[in-house]
């Protein structure tokens, strides 16, 4: 966590506090529009310093230099001794995420182990595991194609950080934008099939952690069912173009069978 973070997050609290009465400051009812703000400011506050693993900071020492601060009262800590502790705080707390992301990459590896064992999981040499879900004869897009897909992403846990299924609303993007993964998990779909991808971190977002729903080292679980690819039809309309085709080539045949033979003179 960078220091300045939690100085800045600190600085705009107390501009907004600053505009508000004692009262408000310190009253636990939220009535008020300050009031309201006040609380919501210190909540994102307190949810971006867990986040940074420093959750058992003192919230009445926080509340106490914020007080100090707006009555101008002096500092009751030098600066050099802020400086110390502010740098012991970031350490540990980089100790801490270290741990959790080791915990969590651990976490994966043994569920892959366990997965892999099961029949219907099949594994490429990457190491992506993959299970057919719904089969079909579509096109298979290029890692140059653009896809339209629906997804639901978990975590080992089934804890859903993302889907295009609840928001009704299918995704499209290049193949070849995506984790690598995907990337590679797509090109052996065909439009119109449902696969369920099991993506080892070191596939997915590595040690980077991009949204807080989806923690680093994390080893990922997708269902996802390929739409169509762009520019190409879908795999309903394919089908609708073959039963014509059919029909038009039987009906072919038997005009065909319905004219008199040629007769061939030698």
């Amino acid at each position: 966590m960078k220091l300045h973070r939690l100085a800045a997050s600190i600085a705009v609290f107390t501009l907004v506090l600053a505009g508000c009465d004692s009262s408000s400051a310190v009253s636990s009812e939220l009535k008020t529009p300050a009031q309201k703000a006040s609380y919501g400011i210190g909540l994102s506050m307190g949810k971006n310093l867990s986040e940074e693993g420093m959750d058992d900071l003192d919230s009445q020492a926080v509340a106490l230099g914020i007080e100090d601060a707006l009555k101008k009262r002096d500092q009751r800590i030098n600066d050099d001794d802020l400086m110390e502790a502010f740098s012991f705080l970031q350490a540990r707390a980089q100790e801490r995420m270290s741990a959790l992301n080791d915990e969590t990459k651990q976490a994966g590896a043994a569920y892959l182990v366990e997965n892999a064992k099961r029949d219907e999981v099949l594994t490429t040499d990457s190491g992506l595991q993959y299970e057919v879900l719904k089969k079909a004869e579509g096109a298979k897009p290029a890692v140059t194609d653009v896809v339209s897909v629906h997804y639901q992403g978990t975590l080992i846990d089934g804890s859903v950080f993302d889907s295009s299924i609840e928001r009704g609303q299918p995704v499209e993007f290049p193949v070849g934008g995506v984790i690598p993964g995907w990337v590679e998990g797509l090109q052996l779909m065909s439009v119109g099939e449902k696969y369920k991808f099991y993506i080892p971190s070191d596939l997915a977002y590595g040690a980077q952690s991009p949204t807080p729903a989806i923690p680093a080292n994390s080893a990922l679980v997708f269902e996802v069912e390929l739409l169509a690819i762009a520019g190409q039809p879908e795999t309903e309309q394919v089908e609708q173009v073959e039963q014509v085709e059919q029909v038009e080539q039987v009906e072919q045949v038997e005009e065909d069978a319905s004219e008199p033979a040629e007769i061939i003179e030698e």
